[in-house]
């Protein structure tokens, strides 16, 4: 068992699978953040019933807060082990890189080169995200006081163009770190044979689009409302 905690495959491994579960949450976040969109367009945006508001109940439901402190762990024991992984390539190799990668096509990744400094980006502007929704929504839950209307913070928030760009940027990186991370992981697990290699970088890509464009059409149209 210390073997999956110490030896390089099983760092791998560890931020491989805390990787996927990330892409699982970020899917849910964006399928209910995108009913936003559905909203405006049905005329229920910042109704009771509109289902950006139905959707922020079911986020709110405990079987989901107690995920939020599980979700919390799996993107520090990511992060971290992308620390240990790069600096131990460092050492190892005089250099920075992410780690000793498997393939020609995976070393000549931009991405898979700058996959520490795309996942600061991300954690730099998550803390921004974190004091602007989750802050005065499940935090205020958690501490008894009412939550903020999810319209409001959303024309709020996005309602300042600086902040349209910010996200855009946030996404931009999270696209590059998706294109990568994506089949990276699933080559770690096992899923590392030609003709599935090929299929999983195109699905990364496919993944990774998906989810910057419904984000950023988020935000945009968050503005538009404001």
């Amino acid at each position: 068992m210390a073997n999956i905690f110490t030896s390089s495959i099983g760092k791998k491994l560890i931020m491989s699978i805390s990787g996927l579960f990330l892409i699982i949450f970020l899917l849910l976040h964006l399928t209910i953040n995108f009913f936003s969109v559905i909203d405006s367009l049905t005329g229920k945006f910042g109704a009771e019933d509109g289902l950006f508001a139905l959707g922020c109940e079911f986020m709110s439901l405990p079987v989901v807060t107690v995920m939020v402190p599980v979700l919390a762990f799996g993107f520090v024991i990511h992060i971290l082990y992308a620390f240990i992984l790069t600096l131990s390539n460092i050492k190892a190799r005089g250099g920075y890189s992410r780690y000793e990668v498997a393939s020609k096509a995976q070393a000549e990744s931009w991405a898979s080169k700058n996959m520490l400094v795309l996942g600061i980006i991300v954690l730099g502007i998550l803390a921004f995200h974190l004091t602007h929704f989750w802050a005065d929504m499940q935090l205020k839950e958690w501490t008894g006081t009412e939550a903020e209307n999810p319209y409001y913070l959303l024309t709020a928030t996005f309602g300042q163009w600086y902040n349209v760009v910010i996200y855009i940027i946030w996404f931009g990186a999270l696209w590059f770190h998706l294109t990568h991370g994506f089949w990276s992981a699933f080559q770690t697990i096992g899923w590392d044979n030609k003709v599935w290699i090929k299929r999983l970088q195109v699905i990364s890509y496919i993944v990774a689009t998906l989810i910057f464009l419904g984000f950023a059409v988020v935000a945009v149209n968050a503005w538009l409302m404001a």
